[in-house]
């Protein structure tokens, strides 16, 4: 029934692939690695069934090729038993814009440094303004893996998949379903690993940290038990929990121990074999994106490293989690990334810094159409006081959904100028991290189960009007 449609997308990869019914094979490694970049364009592109072909086509081949996404559970166990030193930290990648030319950056620097503990992932909210959905993100993460010839398991992961506070409030039933339905997407299309942030419900209105944790925990243990109800045969997925909003108030042993507790009694309660979380996130003094000054700079953050080193270390001696994970960190300076890894923080992520470097070095002609743009759509944002350069960089995000179009086909020169820079920027903070011949440890202990991608999966509403939610109120 899609035997045309995939032979079309063989074609454009020069008919390096054998097409069957049981699968796709690659018999010509060497011209498709050097033409998958034609099934993204299509994948990102494209409307109609033909992006939902291309993501099963480049999820198969990859399959194919050795490139397994997987679920670093098992790793974060190992480390949480104390099988693997607590002196690296795993980086957490948010790709916004784009992500195939930024993922390839990301392998080649892991690819020199023998490094494998590394995560690529995207926010609910995220999704919502970059235009990507799972099956998208996931395809330019896996023809990236195959372009550089990287192989082995690839952790792909949804970060923030939170509840919104307001809608929650509105009708509580529909807004935890609707983050169930996305995690039921994420993992058809190859997330194995599932940050669930239900953080925003906690209510420090109450008198005692349990209670204020209470319906933190009770949630995000009935969205645990649903991810683990959909989980591929062979795989734990990742979960992470998150005890404060990042931007609130920094995080305390009290309240890890009141969730991690709560959430443990509630999830034996749902299903007594379920698996737990592998890690948690907290609050230490950072904003997603940073604060913005007057004149456009970030302005100096105070990190709670001791905050950090001690959840880290409760996390992992007494609940048997890799540690804690921080947020908002990628416009810190480069000098406090290894303060990262002596505070031991099992996870770090890093979003706007490489938006910023997009911003930093495309051209001025476009950047000036998706600025008016801002201008336009999204003046709303512009709060009383705020200046241009404040307005433009807090709202810019906005902007790489609706002009996706225009800086995939941005000049070639240009869109390799970018990546070098990220590629650098990545070297960088991999170097920071001690991510170093982590290879080896993940070759120990993650074994990566090979899930055949169902087309039926990739064709669910393909050719509808997509309509993306309203994620104002949802951290990235």
């Amino acid at each position: 029934m899609h035997q045309k449609e995939l032979n079309h997308l063989n074609s454009l990869v020069g008919n390096s692939l054998e097409i069957k019914e049981d699968g796709i094979k690659v018999v010509d490694p060497q011209k498709f690695r050097g033409n998958i970049h034609k099934l993204v364009e299509v994948s990102t592109l494209e409307t109609g069934r033909l992006p939902a072909l291309s993501r099963y086509c480049i999820r198969a081949t990859a399959l194919d090729m050795g490139i397994l996404p997987a679920s670093i559970h098992e790793l974060y166990t190992a480390r949480g038993r104390g099988d693997i030193p607590a002196d690296f930290t795993v980086p957490a990648i948010n790709l916004r814009v784009l992500s195939f030319d930024a993922a390839r950056a990301v392998f080649r620097a892991a690819l020199r440094i023998n490094a494998a503990a590394l995560i690529f992932e995207i926010a609910r909210s995220e999704i919502g303004y970059t235009d990507q959905k799972p099956a998208e993100y996931a395809a330019n993460i896996l023809a990236a893996a195959a372009a550089e010839n990287f192989t082995g398991p690839v952790f792909i992961q949804g970060d923030h998949f939170q509840v919104s506070a307001g809608r929650y409030q509105d009708d509580p039933e529909k807004e935890l379903n609707a983050v169930k339905d996305l995690a039921q997407e994420a993992i058809e299309a190859g997330f194995f690993n599932i940050d669930v942030d239900t953080s925003t419900l906690v209510d420090l209105d109450q008198e005692t940290i349990p209670e204020q944790q209470a319906l933190n925990a009770q949630l995000s243990a009935e969205i645990t038990a649903h991810i683990r109800s959909l989980e591929p045969e062979g795989i734990t997925i990742s979960v992470g929990g998150e005890i404060g909003e990042v931007g609130g108030k920094n995080s305390t042993a009290e309240e890890l121990r009141a969730y991690t507790q709560g959430f443990n009694q509630a999830l034996k309660k749902i299903d007594s074999r379920a698996e737990g979380l592998s890690k948690i996130s907290i609050q230490t003094g950072t904003s997603h994106g940073g604060v913005v000054l007057p004149d456009g700079t970030i302005a100096s953050v105070n990190v709670d490293f001791d905050t950090l080193l001690e959840l880290s270390v409760l996390a992992r001696e007494e609940y048997g989690m890799a540690g804690a994970v921080q947020h908002g960190a990628s416009t810190l300076p480069q000098d406090a990334f290894g303060k990262f890894v002596e505070s031991e923080a099992c996870e770090v992520h890093l979003a706007t810094n490489f938006q910023n470097i997009f911003y930093d070095h495309v051209s001025s002609g476009i950047k000036s159409e998706m600025y008016a743009y801002l201008d336009a759509n999204h003046s709303n944002e512009r709060k009383p006081g705020m200046t241009d350069d404040q307005f433009y960089y807090k709202s810019r995000k906005r902007a790489l959904g609706p002009f996706k179009s225009k800086i995939w086909n941005l000049p070639q020169t240009e869109k390799e100028n970018i990546s070098k820079a990220w590629e650098k920027q990545f070297s960088d903070l991999f170097d920071y991290l001690a991510i170093k011949n982590t290879k080896e440890y993940v070759d120990k202990f993650v074994k990566p189960v090979a899930v055949p991608p169902q087309i039926s999966d990739y064709l669910k509403g393909s050719g509808e009007t997509q309509v993306l939610e309203d994620n104002s109120d949802l951290a990235d």
